[in-house]
Order: structure tokens, then sequence, then C-alpha cells
């Protein structure tokens, strides 16, 4: 009998980057109770960076886990999450679920000119 182990509607189906992607958009979600004007960024998941995106300082050891592009030019600004990097610094979902929350609260603060402690008051604490 062939076809497919699970249903689509059940977890095992989704895809390792589709299960990263929700934790990007839970955080986000976290974070727009607090600051609706996240609505007007565009938040993407990356696999990896991309040699020129990361700038001068990227080397072996400082894989960058995140980005930010202002809005300019009537363009959205956009927050984006490297998931190979960050899935292999994490050794579980709890793990990786605070990293991911880190990665985009620290994007957003340096997007709006704030801290991170600014943007989520509970940033560090986990």
């Amino acid at each position: 009998m062939r076809g497919p182990v699970a249903p689509p509607q059940v977890p095992l189906a989704a895809s390792r980057g589709e299960v990263f992607a929700d934790l990007v958009q839970d955080s986000v979600e976290r974070l727009e109770r607090r600051w609706p004007q996240l609505a007007d960024i565009d938040f993407l998941v990356l696999d990896v960076p991309r040699p020129a995106e990361a700038g001068a300082g990227w080397n072996d050891e400082a894989v960058p886990l995140g980005g930010t592009v202002p809005s300019r030019d009537g363009r959205r600004g956009r927050v984006v999450v490297y998931r190979r990097p960050v899935e292999i610094r994490t050794k579980g979902r709890d793990e990786r679920a605070l990293l991911v929350h880190e990665v985009v609260v620290e994007q957003v603060a340096e997007l709006l000119g704030l801290t991170p402690e600014t943007v989520d008051p509970r940033y560090g604490e986990d």
C-alpha cells in the first residue's frame, strides 16, 4: 500500500521548514499584541544567509541568525530569520522556540531603533 504516512492536517505531515515558520509566526503574534506597527513589517524565513547579505563581519564562527531590511521607497521593512543556523544551535523544539523568539525580538528592536528589553520586557529571562 502506497500513500502518505499521515494525512496533511496531522503535524507529522509538516516539513521542518513549515514547523520553523510557525515558530517565527508565533513569536511575531506574541509581539504584535504590544507593537501593532509590526503589521507593517514582513517576516521571512530563509534557510541560510547569503554571504553578500551577511555583511563584512560574517565568518565561519559568526554566522548570523537573522537580519533586517529597513523600509524605504515605499517598500515595507523586513525581518529575516535564518533557519539552518538557528536549528544547528538548538537541540529540541522548546529550545528552538526560545532562540527564534530572541532572534525576532533582536531584529525587531534593530528595525525600530529600540533595545530588545523594550520590545519584549521578558527578553533574556528564559
